[in-house]
């Protein structure tokens, strides 16, 4: 009878270790790879140095993100893996180049902080910053090599702190990024045992009906953002917040209840600001910003230089003019990039119509 055990559980476990052999193997084999790739980085690096060219290339990451999506097709990873697992990748060859520099906007943990960190990798050195102007600030001056702030929400609409920060500044937008919102409940203690919460009032807003469902009369406290709000739970008794699973991991709290907004489909949308512009990837986006004359007609005379030529608006949005009661600022995105044609031949017709035109940034879309 053991006999027979024995033969039972034996042949298991040699498979068992063959196949973490395999691993050990292969992943030598990966380590080497990635020492090789690692060299060719640092070559890049010198030549880039030499002609003073930046070391982060979004449109050629996004060559090389769509074809490793393409080499994956019959993959046993999801698309969504295999872009994660390069992102770190890229990140640590980007640093044996050049270190790079990230301002955001928030504290650690905060959803700016983790919409860079997806962006960047963690191979950075991140620096946040309390305002919108304080990231553009640090930029501008050298003090960072690129900051990422919030532009839009799908709920909550634009974000015009950033939006107004571009009219004087002189740096580019070079990214977006699409960062899906999922709060969580954290704290230290049982659910049952919380007699108050701590958040920001978006993220209050964006739970509200679960909030009321599950934990009706409970105490909501408004704080700055919802980093702050999970250090507060972190330190005090029967206290609870409403904040991300990275600021569980920073400010070691339990993840009482994932997923706890109403709306499933909450996005945020973040931009990647720089000193330098973007080549042309053929999937690109356009930011504008202009003004028009005060007279009938002449928003539709700019909107039309677009789509005839077959090129989408995705977006309009109107802001009162700082300089002059009355009149507007239009702040819009269309597809395609400010260089190449169809759109660089409309901008020069809309540049006719408008009284001013700045082209914030060409950007791969996201």
């Amino acid at each position: 009878m053991s006999a027979q055990t024995g033969d039972a559980v034996g042949a298991p476990q040699g498979d068992l270790r063959a196949h973490r052999d395999n691993i050990d193997r292969i992943d030598a084999e990966i380590l080497a790879l990635l020492t090789e790739r690692g060299a060719e980085a640092l070559a890049i690096g010198r030549l880039k140095h030499g002609r003073s060219q930046a070391v982060y290339a979004p449109d050629r990451e996004q060559a090389v993100f769509d074809r490793l999506r393409a080499l994956n097709a019959d993959g046993v990873y999801s698309d969504e893996a295999v872009t994660a697992i390069y992102r770190e990748i890229i990140s640590a060859s980007r640093a044996l180049e050049t270190p790079l520099r990230i301002a955001y906007f928030g504290p650690e943990a905060s959803f700016t902080h983790i919409a860079a960190r997806g962006r960047f990798g963690v191979s950075v050195e991140y620096d946040p910053q309390a305002a919108q102007a304080d990231v553009f600030r640090e930029v501008e001056h050298r003090r960072s090599d690129y900051g990422v702030v919030p532009v839009a929400n799908s709920t909550m609409g634009v974000v015009i702190d950033t939006l107004d920060l571009f009219a004087d500044s002189p740096l580019r937008i070079c990214g977006e990024i699409h960062l899906p919102i999922v709060h969580n409940l954290l704290a230290r203690c049982a659910i049952g045992d919380v007699r108050r919460i701590y958040s920001h009032q978006q993220a209050f807003a964006q739970c509200r009906e679960w909030l009321r469902e599950r934990l009706p009369g409970v105490e909501q406290i408004i704080v700055s953002n919802t980093a702050e709000a999970a250090r507060r739970a972190a330190e005090e008794d029967g206290v609870a917040a409403v904040s991300s699973g990275l600021a569980a991991e920073v400010y070691g709290l339990d993840r009482l209840v994932e997923h706890i907004e109403d709306k499933a489909d909450n996005v945020t949308r973040f931009l990647v600001i720089g000193r330098h512009g973007v080549k042309p990837t053929g999937a690109d986006k356009t930011s504008l910003r202009f003004t028009v004359p005060n007279r009938p007609g002449a928003l539709v005379r700019v909107l039309e230089q677009f789509g005839p030529r077959g090129i989408d608006l995705t977006k309009v949005e109107s802001r009162p003019s700082p300089d002059r009661s009355w009149d507007y600022v239009f702040y819009a995105d269309v597809t395609g990039h400010a260089d190449a044609e169809p759109l660089s031949l409309a901008l020069q017709e809309a540049e006719q119509v408008c009284q001013s035109l700045k082209v914030l940034g060409s950007y791969p879309r996201a």
